[in-house]
């Protein structure tokens, strides 16, 4: 599949303030440059991420630093097993000057919302974000509320065979624009971790690189970043595979290869182009496709079967 003959430049996109956004992550989450910019597409794609993982490995300082750098609202909320909804959405509570019900907001009510732990709730919990993450608003008491812009959840979560862990939903999963493991760092990385400066101290000196105006003008470039029809074909070609691989139950969906293209016009974007390769789709494909799968019994997890779907459609 060719690329056109010339590559525009894309106009008018503060693309180096974005880069500094990028460094600023980088230079606290060390070693992790893939992660970082995992994050970042998401971000610019309109979507959410989910990072599986042990905890202690940065999760928490991914999303402060993410939030810092693009001068956006934050707010945390810690996923326990009592946990109500309420806790997340809000609540209205009667207010006797005024003989009526006052909506307070919940943590939701943010910009960036880092849901840890977020499969320690139960299930009834959970689903509170479904409507956030897919429609950005949330309803409560009948009445639905829009929630602030950008909005973007980072939710962790523990791996699912340490104890007191509810497995997410196919429904809560598909949600999810993006999961990825950050892991352990490198050797190297881990000793500028434990001599240098407190992590949090950094936070609260980084500054914002981007305003709202212009977080907002990269997301509709995004949008834009042309994908050919021959780039269609190979992400159809894909998203059949994953439903005739006789290893997977379920495969991807419409909806999951509009994700994939998202994230590829995101990919694309970071490089300064205004069109989506093959090397875009291939860079993002298991981090958009693992955790919607579903493998058939005893047939290899996620991350395995979406590889083999990779290895095994052609470019034309």
């Amino acid at each position: 599949m060719a690329a056109p003959a010339s590559t525009p430049t894309i106009p008018d996109l503060p693309l180096a303030a974005l880069m500094r956004a990028q460094a600023q992550v980088n230079a606290l989450i060390l070693g992790k440059p893939d992660q970082v910019r995992l994050a970042f597409i998401a971000l610019l794609a309109g979507g959410h991420v989910l990072i599986e993982d042990l905890p202690g490995l940065g999760k928490t300082t991914l999303a402060q630093a993410l939030s810092a750098s693009l001068g956006l609202r934050f707010q945390r909320v810690q996923f326990t097993s009592d946990l109500m909804p309420a806790d997340v959405l809000g609540i209205s509570v009667f207010d006797a000057p005024s003989h009526a019900f006052r909506f307070h907001p919940g943590p939701i009510f943010t910009q960036v919302l880092l849901a840890d732990e977020i499969n320690r709730a139960p299930p009834r919990t959970q689903s509170a974000l479904l409507e956030a993450m897919a429609e950005y608003q949330v309803t409560v008491d009948g009445v639905t509320r829009a929630l602030p812009q950008p909005f973007f959840v980072l939710a962790t979560q523990n791996p699912v065979d340490l104890s007191g862990t509810f497995p997410l939903p196919d429904s809560q999963l598909d949600r999810f624009l993006l999961r990825f493991a950050l892991g352990y760092p490198d050797a190297a990385s881990e000793r500028a971790l434990l001599t240098g400066e407190d992590r949090h101290a950094q936070i609260e000196r980084l500054q914002p690189q981007l305003d709202e105006a212009s977080l907002k003008a990269l997301r509709v470039a995004t949008e834009q970043v042309h994908a050919s029809p021959a780039l269609i074909d190979y992400v159809l070609a894909l998203l059949e595979r994953s439903r005739q691989h006789p290893a997977i139950k379920v495969g991807l969906s419409p909806r999951a290869g509009l994700a994939l293209l998202r994230a590829a016009r995101a990919h694309a974007l970071l490089a300064g182009r205004n069109h989506v390769l093959p090397d875009d789709v291939q860079a993002l494909f298991v981090a958009v496709a693992a955790h919607r799968l579903v493998p058939a019994s005893d047939s290899g997890q996620g991350t395995e079967l979406a590889t083999a779907i990779l290895s095994g459609v052609a470019v034309d």
